[in-house]
């Protein structure tokens, strides 16, 4: 993801805030490729080895034969089959306290390698000295027009304003999954560490629907105070 506030592309949307979507060249790329960034991959291995060690996330990796990312890990784009394939596996090998665990530290690693390697500085500059509605609305086109590098062929929708909603829809970390609760806290943590360092610290992001669930879309509630 790159923050370019002055060019990013607001549409307008209804009740109290704006509409945000990819950019249609984006969007239709990742129709085409279906491929993922391979943060979804690198954190959540780096996660799983720091909550439940080397030995065991192995083992998680060779159960949806994906252990070949532990020996050479991705720098390029993976396909988003891989990703379903291990989130699957960690929601079928361990606990679900320890899956919330490693799903969120995952997310919140990915967020800490967006502010340092792809959010210039300037950007984040400017962010945290803006209102936090309009940084929030900067922000969400941002990820809008990023968006085909975690979503993949799945779809992207936002909405900004006072209390602004994320919808994934053919959420690949959903794609293999059926479960009580909500299963995107990669996303949800993602989501988070980026809204408390560039738009409020307060901030917090719930899951409220989920595909896994059998909803629609993967629905986020942004909030802060």
């Amino acid at each position: 993801m790159t923050v370019s506030l002055p060019s990013q592309r607001l549409r307008a949307g209804s009740g109290n805030g704006a509409a945000v979507a990819p950019e249609g060249d984006a969007a239709a790329h990742a129709a085409r490729s279906g491929r993922i960034g391979p943060n979804a991959i690198t954190r959540m291995a780096e996660a799983l080895a720091e909550e439940i060690g080397p030995a065991a996330t192995r083992r998680v990796f060779t159960d949806c034969n994906l252990a070949h990312y532990l020996d050479l890990p991705p720098t390029q784009m993976v396909a988003e089959a891989d990703v379903s394939a291990l989130h699957a596996a960690i929601v079928r090998d361990l606990g679900p306290d320890t899956v919330l665990a490693v799903c969120r530290s995952a997310g919140s690693r990915t967020a800490d390698y967006l502010l340092a390697h792809r959010i210039p500085r300037l950007a984040q500059w400017v962010l945290r000295r803006l209102p936090p509605g309009l940084a929030s609305r900067l922000l969400l086109a941002a990820i809008a027009s990023n968006a085909w590098t975690f979503v993949g062929s799945g779809q992207f929708d936002a909405k900004g304003g006072a209390s602004p909603r994320i919808a994934i829809t053919g959420c690949p970390i959903c794609r293999q999954l059926s479960t009580a609760m909500p299963a995107c806290a990669y996303f949800a943590a993602t989501f988070e560490r980026l809204y408390r360092e560039l738009v409020h610290h307060g901030a917090t992001v719930h899951e409220v629907e989920c595909a896994a669930m059998g909803n629609a879309s993967c629905v986020f509630d942004v909030r802060w105070s």
